[in-house]
């Protein structure tokens, strides 16, 4: 559904819950692991989950996944215990260099500072952009990851984000494509700012937005 942060305290109180019940709690960091800090969300929002998924940042982009957990659930998997797992591309040599590579880059001291401050200056901007142009957008933003809702009212659910226009949206992709700015086809989609991404790129993008925003209230 796109960035949608959690309530303060919500994943507080899903933490609490899940160790009185004796539930595993799982976090998915597909999107956000590496995005929100080295530690993924479960470091930036202060939660230790039970188990921890990971898709392919962790391989710089290229075919791999991982899971990772406590101790009493790590023990349970083959050879240690009774639960086999394989994949066809496990420990693949060439993902596994590249993940080591990514490592080292996002382990330099600076970076998650860098990245915060440049990806803060992009959403301030959109804001700004957004609010000169009357266009009704909701610019939700976490780190380096973000949505741009066509909505004027908040979004912080997914009852609030589906009431995005779509129809606005795919015309406003529509715009930025033409402009050689490559956005996700879907209005439910996270956005993120790259360290690859320099301040002409960021730029060039808030030029084609506001282009395109001025558009689209004609």
């Amino acid at each position: 559904m796109g960035v949608v942060l959690p309530e303060p305290g919500f994943l507080a109180r899903l933490r609490e819950l899940t160790s009185e019940l004796g539930i595993v709690l799982i976090f998915d960091e597909v999107i956000t692991g590496f995005r929100l800090a080295l530690g993924g969300a479960q470091e930036r929002f202060g939660i230790l989950p039970d188990l921890t998924c990971l898709g392919k940042i962790i391989g710089g982009g290229l075919p791999v996944g991982a899971y990772g957990g406590k101790k009493a659930i790590m023990d349970m998997i083959a050879p240690d215990g009774p639960i086999y797992q394989a994949g066809t591309l496990s420990g693949n040599p060439l993902a596994m260099a590249a993940g080591l590579a990514m490592l080292r880059l996002v382990s330099q001291p600076g970076f998650y500072e860098a990245l915060e401050e440049k990806s803060s200056w992009f959403g301030q901007e959109m804001e700004r952009i957004a609010a000169s142009c009357s266009m009704p957008v909701v610019f939700n933003r976490i780190a380096s990851m973000m949505t741009c809702f066509f909505t004027a009212n908040p979004v912080r659910d997914y009852n609030s984000a589906m009431q995005a226009d779509t129809t606005l949206y795919g015309q406003y992709y529509r715009h930025m494509l033409e402009a050689g700015i490559w956005l996700a086809p879907s209005q439910f989609e996270a956005a993120f700012i790259s360290a690859a991404h320099e301040q002409k790129h960021l730029e060039k993008a808030l030029e084609m937005a506001e282009v395109s925003f001025k558009k689209l209230m004609l």
